[in-house]
C-alpha cells in the first residue's frame, strides 16, 4: 500500500507497479460520480475533432465538474476512458501522457481504457468517466 496521496493506493506484494495507473485504490469520504463526458465546451460545441483535442477538453470538463463539489484531480479514484479508435490511441501515448499531466497532474488513479464502436455524441472519440472521493 501507497499513502502518498489522500487516498491509499493497493500495491500487492511481488507485483510489478502499474504506470500511469493504479491497480487499486482505498478511499473514504464523499462521493463524486460524474457521468460520461466528451470533449465539447460550455455549450456542447466541438472545437477540436481529433482525439487530442477532445481528450484534453474532456478532462477539462471532469475538473470543471468536480470543482462543483470542491473536489480537484487528486481526489480521482477512478476513470474509465471509452475511444473509438485503439490504434490513434496508441501512436499518441506521449500526448496522452503529457496532456493527462497537463490538465490532471501526477496523480494516477485506477483506469481502464476501452475501444468501443462508437459513441452517442457521432463527433465524439473519447467519453470519459470519473469517480473521485473528498477525504472525511
Amino acid at each position: 500500500m501507497s499513502t502518498n496521496s489522500p487516498h491509499t493506493f493497493l500495491q500487492p506484494e511481488g507485483w510489478v507497479p502499474a504506470k500511469g495507473y493504479a491497480n487499486g485504490i482505498m478511499a473514504q469520504g464523499k462521493l463524486i460520480v460524474t457521468g460520461g463526458l466528451v470533449g465539447w465546451n460550455a455549450q456542447q460545441e466541438w472545437e477540436h475533432l481529433d482525439m487530442l483535442g477532445q481528450f484534453r477538453q474532456t478532462l477539462e470538463n471532469i475538473v470543471a465538474v468536480l470543482a462543483e463539489a470542491d473536489a480537484r484531480p487528486e481526489h480521482i479514484v477512478r476513470l474509465t476512458w471509452y475511444i473509438t479508435d485503439k490504434a490513434e490511441y496508441n501512436s499518441n501515448l506521449k500526448s496522452f501522457g503529457a496532456i493527462y499531466r497537463d490538465v490532471i497532474g501526477r496523480h494516477f488513479p485506477a483506469m481502464a481504457v476501452v475501444q468501443v464502436v462508437a459513441l452517442m455524441e457521432d463527433a465524439a472519440k473519447i467519453e470519459i468517466e470519473a469517480t473521485a472521493v473528498i477525504p472525511d
